[in-house]
């Protein structure tokens, strides 16, 4: 399924549904006397946040959403049926936006959440309203109101408590589907991963997290060099940022290359970015390489705390998953 996390749809309330004119047939009473019911309430349209869905795919082809439109009102006081609400459901993390004014109308964090975007027209006026002491047998009644409507646009950018940023190749998709049941494409070529990737943490301690993959920097990224901007914007949600350093590919002459090219990418895009609380990994260290690579970064990141592991046989996974229960608690507190 295509990734899709960005849309613009056209949304319209129901119309409120025609008051009835109409006379009850009695002796005596003029005309019959006035008895023509209420149009029926249009149907709202209701944004609702869900956790069952991940993108914004349902937006791919439709883009125009309209709800029923209140039933018409009937002799005997009979009142239109309300039309019914039309309910769209999107992922957590989706914005809302007025396209005329790029007004935000919903930013959704919980499951759960709603908002009504656009109310469904009121039902008219049967004529029994209309009865006066000089007219005793109106012949009128109110139309509906139409029901509102509206452009929106939808921004999704995904919820993730630790967002794993990273070269092409860093190995990112490994660790995901390493500690948790995530399963994205694995391969031995830069950009296998083309969508961010969610996955659920279960650590041996505390609370279950949510880890987002996201797809491989490069240099200029922040730019809209490749996919970058389309990438970094998912970060943007997380709370903490596992940079995942490919060891075997450590330059000696530069071995913070990798490091400080990202950290560019990050503060490029957005200076907030460069201010999360950031874990640095070393990964394939399994290999003669990671371990001389990983020693020579070491050496020249200083006193600061750096993980090691090897996503492919688990080697310091564990530790690496206590380290970001604790960073994911610290922000709490915070």
């Amino acid at each position: 399924m295509k990734f899709i996390d960005e849309a613009r749809i056209s949304i319209k309330a129901g119309d409120g549904g025609r008051g009835c004119v109409s006379f009850r047939r009695e002796k005596y009473i003029p005309k019959g006397g006035p008895d023509g019911g209420d149009g029926g309430k249009g149907g709202d349209v209701i944004i609702r946040a869900t956790s069952r869905k991940r993108t914004l795919s349902q937006f791919q082809f439709k883009r125009n959403f309209a709800a029923k439109n209140g039933g018409h009102g009937q002799g005997r006081q009979r009142a239109g049926r309300g039309g019914e609400d039309l309910i769209i459901e999107v992922p957590l993390g989706t914005i809302i936006r007025n396209a005329q004014n790029n007004e935000i109308i919903k930013d959704f964090v919980e499951d759960g959440e709603s908002v009504v975007v656009a109310g469904g027209g009121i039902g008219g006026k049967g004529n029994k309203h209309f009865t006066t002491s000089t007219n005793r047998a109106p012949r009128f009644a109110q139309t509906g109101m139409p029901g509102e409507s509206l452009d929106l646009l939808i921004d999704l950018k995904l919820l993730a408590d630790v967002g794993i940023v990273g070269f092409p190749n860093a190995g990112k998709s490994t660790l995901i589907s390493r500690i948790s049941s995530a399963r994205p494409k694995i391969d031995n070529y830069p950009f296998t991963t083309l969508t961010p990737v969610l996955g659920v943490v279960y650590p041996p301690r505390g609370e279950p997290f949510v880890v987002a993959d996201i797809p491989g920097l490069i240099k200029g990224a922040h730019q809209g060099v490749g996919l970058g901007v389309w990438f970094l914007r998912h970060i943007e949600r997380t709370r903490v940022l596992l940079h995942l350093i490919d060891a075997s590919q450590i330059d000696p002459s530069d071995p913070l290359f990798s490091y400080n090219a990202i950290g560019q990418e990050l503060a490029g895009y957005n200076p907030a970015l460069a201010e999360k609380p950031q874990i640095v990994v070393l990964n394939k260290i399994d290999l003669d390489e990671g371990v001389k690579g990983a020693e020579a970064f070491v050496s020249a990141f200083g006193d600061r705390p750096v993980y090691h592991i090897s996503a492919h046989t688990g080697s310091g996974v564990d530790a690496l998953l206590t380290a970001m229960q604790h960073h994911l608690v610290a922000t709490m507190a915070d």
